[in-house]
């Protein structure tokens, strides 16, 4: 037994420092931590059991057979975050540069299953050189099967993607299969072909940073939900993102008392909206306002910013945010903030989190360029997902409320549980001076005194029709309230709403206009 122990322990040992102490002195350099670190960092202490520690490729070829590191440049497992299950892999960028062969791709695929079956999230630390080139299409069929494991994970248990290096061809398929992608400023990198194929191809000049950069991913293309500037913060934002989140799509998400009072007066919120209609104002200062303790979690924060979407808590218990954010273009709906709302809606629904909007919202964006890209199909995508939802929903209008853009924003029409607006609330097909200019054109042009007319026109529409009261005589909000009782309001509401339950007609899938 003596001697057993000692071959295990050297060959534990061995794998433990699989890519060799010169492999993670240069790693370190770089200011980055190794695969292992990383898992130490983000797990619980001592909570980690590794798995598949002392797999080995069997490939052949290229000098394959020469060179087989334990752990194949992948470690996986499971622990606790916070005391709750998480399975976990970590591409090795010390071994073969975290590229994916067959027996790596196998491990990742064996701790998807480990954690579909057992209903536990999966957190994905990638920093890998993509496929390994001298397995071939052994490596590519990997990276199938991967796929195809986030694809029936999806919405049954959440799934994390954490960038951590690069990132590149086939590799971005499967964070971009997940729930939540994170990257590092300066550091993470993700794109389809590289800045000298792009230059090949295209002719096209752009530096790595440029084209798959975290920032370009936050900012331009969507992709990333979270940036942060080092490791060590993006990790402790993946923990944080997970207080939010239930284990699976069976379970509700944790309940994390703060100790702020669900009856408490947002009295701030009687004086925060403007004297115009048509001055901004920030929706996240009403948000962290409304929530326990100012606690709110934003996603995609600097993508799409005219609407705001992140997960908070009301009463200890979580709920997702869609809110319009006036300050930035008005809150006017786009092709962008269509797809970040929509998305996130669904992301909610499938982990039973409840919603609520916000809404201030004057239309949708107009523009050929908007048209062109296919405006009409994007924003169906949001009412879709509003439509499809079966968690309580509830609306709360602070101000405008326009046209498609406000029945599109989980009016009462297309499913909201309860609906509620501010006394400053403007229920109409559009703003009044639109409407006047419309309905009564031909008086205009004929008055003699034109600019007397339409104002005093103004003033009658909005004071007929541009106010919560119609809506509310005909059933369409629930009630007008008070903007300083909104959190006890949304607490007494969603207290009443956890015991909601819709039954869907059964199909094989919706057709989501993508």
């Amino acid at each position: 037994m003596a001697d057993g122990l000692a071959e295990l322990a050297a060959r534990k040992a061995e794998a433990r420092l699989a890519g060799g102490p010169k492999a993670i002195e240069r790693h370190h350099a770089k200011g980055k931590m190794t695969a292992r670190e990383r898992i130490e960092y983000l797990m619980d202490e001592e909570s980690f059991q590794e798995l598949d520690m002392l797999n080995r490729h069997v490939a052949t070829g290229m000098g394959l057979e020469e060179s087989r590191p334990y752990t194949d440049g992948v470690i996986t497992g499971f622990g606790t975050i916070d005391g709750r299950k998480v399975c976990v892999f970590s591409q090795d960028f010390t071994v073969f540069g975290g590229a994916l062969g067959e027996t790596h791709g196998e491990k990742i695929q064996k701790i998807m299953d480990l954690a579909t079956t057992m209903g536990l999230p999966i957190v994905g630390l990638n920093d890998g050189a993509g496929a390994r080139i001298q397995e071939g299409v052994a490596a590519l069929h990997a990276y199938g099967g991967i796929f195809r494991r986030n694809a029936r994970a999806s919405g049954v248990v959440p799934q994390l993607s954490v960038i951590l290096g690069a990132c590149a061809g086939g590799a971005v398929y499967s964070p971009a299969l997940t729930d939540f992608i994170f990257m590092v400023k300066d550091t993470s990198h993700m794109f389809i072909t590289g800045p000298d194929v792009v230059k090949a191809v295209t002719g096209e000049d752009v530096t790595l940073e440029e084209l798959g950069g975290a920032q370009t991913h936050a900012t331009k293309s969507g992709v990333a939900n979270f940036v942060l500037p080092d490791e060590k913060s993006v990790l402790d934002e993946v923990r944080y993102l997970l207080s939010f989140l239930p284990s699976n799509n069976m379970e509700e998400p944790p309940r994390i008392m703060s100790g702020d009072s669900p009856n408490r007066l947002c009295e701030n919120l009687r004086e925060i909206l403007p004297e115009s209609a048509n001055q901004p104002y920030d929706m996240k200062k009403v948000i962290t306002s409304v929530v326990d303790g100012g606690d709110y979690m934003e996603v995609h924060a600097t993508y799409a910013q005219q609407i705001t979407c992140g997960f908070a808590r009301v009463d200890g218990h979580t709920i997702g945010i869609v809110a319009n954010q006036p300050q930035v273009l008005a809150g006017v709906l786009d092709i962008d903030s269509a797809e970040k709302a929509a998305r996130f809606v669904r992301t909610c629904d499938a982990f039973n989190v409840p919603i609520v909007t916000f809404v201030d919202v004057p239309g949708f964006m107009p523009g050929t360029d908007q048209e062109y890209g296919g405006i009409i199909r994007h924003g169906a995508k949001l009412l879709y997902a509003f439509c499809e939802a079966t968690v309580p929903r509830i609306c709360v209008i602070t101000r405008k409320a326009y046209g498609g853009a406000y029945v599109v924003m989980n009016s009462k029409s297309i499913g909201a549980d309860l609906a509620y607006a501010w006394p400053t609330a403007e229920l109409a097909v559009m703003g009044a001076s639109g409407a006047v200019e419309i309905v009564h054109r031909r008086d205009l042009v004929e008055s003699d005194d034109p600019e007397a007319l339409r104002a005093t026109l103004v003033e009658d529409y909005a004071r007929r029709y541009s106010n919560p009261y119609v809506a509310a005589e005909r059933g369409f909000i629930d009630d007008v309230i008070d903007p300083a009782e909104t959190r006890q309001v949304l607490s007494r509401s969603l207290d009443l709403l956890r015991a909601k339950r819709e039954d869907l007609p059964k199909r094989k899938h919706g057709n989501v206009p993508l």
